[in-house]
């Protein structure tokens, strides 16, 4: 059985990992990410990937564009959907890959953060399971939380503090957002 995961960082890439090995003889990581701003912060996101690509030699599909143009123009005015909108897109192009790879499932390190909107990531990822014709491997990471991040710091991977695009950004370090 052969699984593709969509991986938003390294840091929730580690216990999914460990929580798949026993599951799927062949576990390949899928990097696409267009929503993270700024894109030095998309560098360091994508560096640690790698590195952890090197040290536990994965192996990763990555889809290196960085169209934060195209994810802004896709929110705008519908700011408050920006976590569906973001979801689709990712999950709907890991799938697509997951499909033309002959891959039996998808899934994404989405379901491993407690700041995710996990009911919405497994209902959008339901729909294009349908829409594309792979299955959707559902798994509840977040029990892997702890575990996720003090292996994260044993390997001093870099460690974000925002999930990743603007708005998050500044819900992160601003408080709230208004959408008028």
């Amino acid at each position: 059985m052969r699984i593709l995961i969509h991986a938003c960082c390294a840091n929730c890439l580690l216990y999914p990992l460990k929580s798949l090995e026993s599951k799927f003889s062949e576990i390949y990581v899928y990097w696409y990410n267009p929503n993270i701003h700024p894109y030095q912060e998309y560098l360091k996101r994508l560096d640690a990937l790698k590195r952890l690509e090197r040290e536990k030699e994965l192996k990763v599909i990555y889809n290196d564009e960085y169209d934060v143009v195209k994810f802004l123009r896709d929110v705008a005015f519908r700011e408050a959907k920006r976590c569906e909108i973001c979801y689709y897109t990712r999950l709907s192009r890991c799938a697509s890959v997951a499909k033309r790879g002959n891959f039996d499932f998808f899934t994404s390190t989405l379901l491993y953060s407690k700041h995710q909107k996990h009911k919405l990531i497994l209902s959008i990822a339901e729909e294009i399971s349908k829409e594309k014709g792979v299955e959707f491997y559902y798994e509840d990471f977040r029990k892997g939380w702890r575990d996720g991040i003090e292996e994260s710091l044993q390997l001093g991977l870099y460690r974000q503090n925002y999930c990743g695009c603007i708005y998050s950004e500044q819900e992160r370090f601003l408080g709230s957002l208004k959408f008028s």
